[in-house]
């Protein structure tokens, strides 16, 4: 009985991981990892292997790195300043809380714009970049959507083989 309850548990900590792709506050990793680690304590410490362990955390890694360096090539790309990234992370909490789902995208776009014409960009050169950041939260959210589906993955094959 005990098993079941803890199988609905990791269920549950994988689903609301994606969540926490549109919904930046809720750590989706920690999330994924909060079910691998309930999964080797709570049901078998033997079943995971070394294996399993290291890919895990070499997705976790590449999990971060996806976030980052979508965010890095897009507005740098665009011409972003280091003001407007900061203005992206900051709009990507305060968003969190602001009409969510939608303030993720709304929020850091305006706070973007306006960081962009306050370094005595043009309006156009400002939009750019504005919009370059909402392509890369969106890639960045593909890319992490893709790699948490992969890490779910490589715990089901774990449990399995």
């Amino acid at each position: 009985m005990l098993n079941i309850l803890f199988w609905i548990i990791i269920i549950a900590c994988f689903i609301f991981s994606f969540v926490g792709l549109v919904y930046p506050i809720i750590p989706s990793v920690l999330l994924i990892w909060a079910g691998v680690v309930l999964y080797h304590f709570g049901i078998n410490p033997n079943e995971l292997t070394w294996i399993t362990w290291t890919m895990l955390g070499l997705l976790t890694v590449l999990l971060f790195l996806a976030d980052y360096l979508a965010n890095l090539h897009f507005v740098d790309k665009a011409g972003g300043s280091k003001w407007g990234t900061r203005a992206a992370t900051i709009g990507l909490i305060v968003g969190s809380f602001v009409i969510p789902p939608f303030g993720v995208i709304i929020v850091p776009f305006a706070l973007v714009l306006f960081a962009e014409m306050m370094q005595k960009k043009t309006f156009q050169e400002s939009r750019k970049v504005a919009f370059a950041t909402l392509i890369a939260f969106f890639s960045g959210t593909l890319a992490k959507a893709m790699i948490q589906l992969i890490m779910i993955g490589v715990f089901v094959f774990g449990v399995i083989f």
